[in-house]
């Protein structure tokens, strides 16, 4: 009973407003690009600033945080390398399956995920865009890594990084925060109307971003890559929160996220470079489809282990 209304409170309002996303695309064909740009500079940093901004932080907090994204990133990276040699994979088949296992969408699904699950305690949600900042971190230098270490400097990963307007909104958000600064109304409330649009916004938009991946057939990699970000993930972060000693909301929220489907910007990246994009794009398509089942059972598991 408690998982059924896990997933009709909180997993199908986000499963309708992909799917009405994906019935806009396929009946007027939205420009996806210019939809990525005001989810990149517009939205998502006015959402990332609000959360910041209005979360009381300490010090104890970040560094627990911190130290179990490193453990759990680290673990993560290394399952894929494991699987990779394990399946013998070639050197784009492989890159493909440890970016798939990596990278998480944090930011179109899991931050709202977060706003929905933890309305009641902002804290969770901004555990949340922690692991948001430090996604997108690992994917313009891992996840391009993975895809173009022959071709691009790390002086280029490091610029395509700075471009990012969120960096910079977390950042100023959390000196506003720091130093108890409060902006005025005339700029404070159109950053607010950008917040509060950034949930749905951002799901009908992945949901159009669906729409264009085709599944022709699928091979090995993408299931064990599939298998791996949707259940041994979730156990490798249980096992990392009890190693060291997190509880309550912040061990919720870091269970909650390790859950989340591969992240889309991985295929992203696998087109603009063609590295495997349609293996990429199959990845993401099947393990957010997974995932309406996956988080339900993680998000009923973390409320009877961590509650608060």
């Amino acid at each position: 009973m408690v998982m059924a209304e896990i997933f009709l409170n909180i997993i199908a309002p986000i499963l309708l407003l992909l799917l009405l996303g994906l019935f806009l695309q396929r009946k007027f064909n939205f420009d996806l690009k210019s939809l990525s740009h005001l989810m990149t500079y517009g939205l998502m940093p006015a959402a990332i600033f609000m959360n910041i901004y209005q979360t009381d932080f300490n010090m104890q907090l970040l560094v627990e945080v911190a130290l179990y994204l490193f453990l759990f990133t680290l673990t993560m990276m290394l399952i894929g390398i494991g699987w990779s040699r394990a399946l013998k994979l070639e050197r784009n088949d492989a890159a493909i399956l440890k970016n798939g296992i990596s990278l998480m969408n944090s930011g179109n699904y899991g931050l709202p995920v977060s706003q929905m699950l933890f309305s009641a305690n902002p804290v969770g949600t901004s555990i949340q865009i922690i692991v948001l900042l430090f996604q997108n971190l690992m994917t313009y230098t891992y996840g391009l890594y993975n895809l173009i270490a022959a071709t691009k400097s790390g002086w280029n990963i490091i610029k395509t990084f700075l471009k990012l307007p969120l960096i910079y909104a977390a950042l100023l958000g959390a000196l506003l925060n720091g130093f108890e600064v409060n902006p005025p109304s005339f700029l404070l409330t159109p950053i607010q109307y950008l917040a509060d649009g950034f949930m749905a916004i951002a799901l009908i938009i992945l949901g159009a971003q669906l729409a264009n991946i085709k599944v022709k057939s699928v091979n090995i990699a993408v299931i064990i890559t599939c298998f791996t970000r949707l259940i041994i993930s979730p156990a490798v972060a249980m096992g990392i929160i009890f190693l060291l000693g997190i509880d309550g909301v912040i061990a919720q929220s870091l269970l909650v996220a390790s859950a989340l489907p591969t992240s889309r910007n991985s295929a992203t990246l696998a087109l603009e470079y063609d590295v495997n994009p349609d293996v990429a794009a199959q990845t993401v398509l099947i393990t957010t489809l997974l995932s309406g089942f996956s988080v339900s059972i993680v998000v009923y598991l973390s409320t009877i282990i961590f509650p608060y």
